[in-house]
């Protein structure tokens, strides 16, 4: 039975764009930055130094506490050890290797138990790849024997993403079978595949696979953004709300991107670490828009540049989608394990006003999916009004931009709203 969750809107696609072109190409970038960070928790430290010979999946960074590791994405030499920019904005410790196009590999060890499946998520540095970047095998370890339902996020529902379609449409195989392993793993009763009604050709490829796996329930849910985040997925599946400030275990529910099941698959099946990813490349200022299989570390520009440039009066380019994704102002960053999306545009669809003005028409209100009060929320902000920002669940925002899209005074909600977080954030600390 489908659910429908509160708020939510319905945005232009544009996801056709990047599926013109429909064979996957492997980027074989001259030069790879690997960041020390591409998780949230702890930094790695680096294992190798400059000079070094390093081969493709050779564990280059690690640390201890709430961290996994990074791997070499191409085989080649350590040029440098530094401060280099990252999408998430302040430069981050990298390993930088320069490709000798040999492809020389390792491979890790390939794991007999449920507690080395466990170390396997982890030693192949596997994260959440639809954004969060969130550890894998920590998520796995809390989920042990507290989930009943065990969901794969398929529904990629920001526009002009079609990484995620992708993967489903051209090897979906991947996908169950990691999320067979996980199922066993967590010993959950329900293990759901949710993708939304617009994907058809990737349900017609899961549809002929499904009789292989009849443990495995595929959900095709309305399209409807922001379908994908979290809560309001396990909401559309289940039917159960995650409570204010809670995780969805508190619900009995995991969720896994799809990519990050196809990635536990090639770990545990093949020995094979996260180096690589799918990474839709569009928008209007794109020349060749398309999907490709990137190695981390390959930088914004290499990838620009092989999708065919970008136009001359492009206006930003975007981590992410356009609603939740970040805009860059250096194409040197890299492309990072939860990068799913170089989106180049030709003008800002959901910028602020110059002078934007509230205009008390509750549309906001209408559109949240957690069911929040922007309008109030933006108010107690721009006042310093901690104690009402706690007292509306100021922290319970996702930043989907549903407020920032449907509004037509054109507030800067969003960016409020991190700076409400942060205001909220130092309070505490005091």
């Amino acid at each position: 039975m489908k659910h429908l969750f509160f708020g939510g809107i319905h945005p232009k696609y544009n996801k056709e764009m990047s599926k013109t072109i429909p064979e996957l190409r492997t980027i074989e970038p001259g030069c790879v930055v690997i960041p020390m960070s591409q998780h949230i928790g702890a930094p790695c430290v680096p294992l190798v130094k400059v000079g070094d010979r390093v081969k493709k999946g050779q564990k280059i960074g690690d640390g201890e506490g709430l961290c996994v590791p990074v791997h070499a994405s191409v085989s080649g030499v350590v040029r440098a050890i530094e401060p280099r920019p990252h999408v998430k904005g302040a430069p981050v410790n990298a390993v930088v290797i320069e490709n000798d196009f040999k492809n020389e590999s390792v491979t890790m060890p390939i794991p007999g138990n449920d507690d080395e499946i466990l170390h396997a998520i982890r030693e192949a540095g596997i994260v959440g790849m639809g954004g969060a970047a969130f550890p894998g095998n920590v998520k796995a370890l809390g989920a042990m024997g507290n989930v009943d339902t065990l969901i794969a996020n398929g529904c990629e529902c920001e526009p002009y993403i079609t990484a995620d379609d992708t993967l489903l449409r051209t090897s979906p195989k991947p996908v169950l079978e990691g999320m067979s392993l996980l199922r066993r793993l967590l010993d959950s009763k329900r293990t759901v595949l949710a993708v939304e009604d617009n994907k058809t050709e990737a349900i017609a490829e899961l549809k002929k696979l499904l009789p292989e796996y009849p443990h495995i329930e595929l959900a095709i849910l309305p399209t409807r953004y922001p379908q994908g985040s979290e809560k309001q997925l396990i909401q559309a599946v289940t039917g159960r709300q995650v409570p204010p400030g809670q995780l969805p275990v508190k619900v009995g529910c995991a969720v896994f991107n799809v990519s990050t099941f196809a990635a536990i698959c090639r770990a545990v099946t093949e020995g094979r670490a996260l180096t690589e990813r799918i990474v839709t490349v569009s928008g209007e200022a794109i020349a060749q828009p398309q999907n490709f299989i990137v190695p981390i570390g390959t930088s914004f520009h290499d990838l620009i540049e092989i999708a065919g440039g970008l136009h001359d009066k492009t206006e930003r380019v975007i981590s992410g989608g356009p609603m939740m994704g970040v805009a860059q102002s250096d194409l040197s960053v890299p492309v990072v394990k939860a990068t799913n999306s170089v989106l180049c545009l030709l003008r800002d669809v959901n910028g602020a006003a110059e002078n934007p003005v509230c205009l008390r028409c509750g549309k906001c209100v209408t559109v949240c999916p957690m069911r929040l009060q922007p309008l109030y929320m933006y108010r107690f902000t721009n006042a310093g009004r901690v104690d009402e920002l706690n007292r509306m669940n100021l922290m319970d925002c996702m930043e989907c931009g549903c407020c920032a899209f449907t509004c037509p005074g054109k507030l800067p909600l969003v960016e409020t709203f991190r700076k409400g977080k942060q205001m909220v954030r130092e309070a505490q600390k005091k």
